[in-house]
C-alpha cells in the first residue's frame, strides 16, 4: 500500500500519528519507515519533521534503518534471561550468523533484544514482527525459523 493510502484511511490529526507510522513501516518491503515517508507523514499531519523523526527514535518498534522481513526481538527482561537454558540472543546470532541489530544478507531476518515484552507468566517469550511466542527454547526457535524461511 503506498504512503498516501495509508494516510487517508486516517484524519489529519496528530493523535492518529503512531498508528500511520506503524502501517507506513508494515507496508514497507524492508520494515522501516524512510525519510520521504516521515516527510510525507509530517506534511499530512502538518507537524515539523523533527517531531516526526522523534517519534520514530524513540520507539523502538519503529525504525529508520531498513530490516529483514521477520525482526525477532528477543526479551532481555531478568525473568526471561533467568528461564532460558540457553540465551536465546546468542544462540540467534550464532544460528543467523548475524549480529545484534543487524540483518540476514538475504533481508529475511533482523535480530533485536527487547527489554520486556510483558509475558513474564510464560518466560522466556520471543516476539516475531507483531506475535509473541512464549515458552520458547532452542528446539523451538528452531522450528519457527524454518517455518518463517519457507
Amino acid at each position: 500500500m503506498r504512503i498516501d493510502e495509508i494516510m487517508a484511511k486516517y484524519p489529519p490529526e496528530k493523535s492518529y500519528l503512531l498508528m500511520i507510522l506503524h502501517d507506513v513501516q508494515r507496508s514497507s518491503t524492508r520494515n522501516y519507515i524512510s525519510e520521504e515517508a516521515m516527510h510525507a507523514v509530517a506534511t499530512y499531519l502538518n507537524m515539523p519533521m523533527s517531531s516526526i523523526y522523534g517519534v520514530v527514535t524513540y520507539y523502538s518498534m519503529l525504525s529508520l534503518k531498513p530490516r529483514g522481513k521477520y525482526v525477532i526481538r528477543v526479551c532481555a527482561s531478568p525473568v526471561c534471561a533467568l528461564m532460558q537454558r540457553q540465551n536465546m540472543l546468542e544462540w540467534l546470532q550464532q544460528r543467523l550468523k548475524i549480529e545484534k541489530g543487524a540483518t540476514t544478507p538475504d533481508g529475511l531476518f533482523t535480530v533485536e533484544a527487547a527489554e520486556c515484552l510483558g509475558r513474564c507468566g510464560n518466560a522466556p517469550s520471543v516476539m516475531i514482527n507483531s506475535d509473541t511466542y512464549t515458552n520458547v527454547d532452542v528446539a523451538r526457535m528452531e522450528l519457527l525459523l524454518k517455518e518463517l524461511s519457507q
